[in-house]
């Protein structure tokens, strides 16, 4: 096999919402509750409102699941990490 082939990385993929199963959508904000930290203001949010919250913002695409080839790893990214992975001509 050719070694630039080898050590070339793919760019992340958005995977469309409905190919993924339910509990693996719930894992995905799950962890992307969990990863964006913890919540400072004057009233703390559960984690299944903080949930709702993005499964919310998935719905109307404010988040997107992509998938990254360099970690085999999907995730949630939200608008602004989107547009910045992906090309203006390629969003919807």
């Amino acid at each position: 096999m050719d070694t630039e082939k080898q050590n070339e990385v793919l760019p992340p993929i958005e995977i469309p919402r409905d190919k993924l199963s339910d509990e693996i959508i719930d894992a995905l904000i799950e962890e992307f509750v969990l990863r964006e930290g913890t919540d400072y203001g004057a009233q703390e949010i559960s984690l299944d409102k903080k949930k709702e919250q993005v499964r919310k913002q998935l719905d109307r695409e404010d988040i997107r699941i992509v998938f990254d080839f360099q970690t085999a790893t999907p995730t949630l990214v939200t608008q602004q990490e989107f547009k910045r992975i992906f090309p203006v001509s390629n969003l919807r």
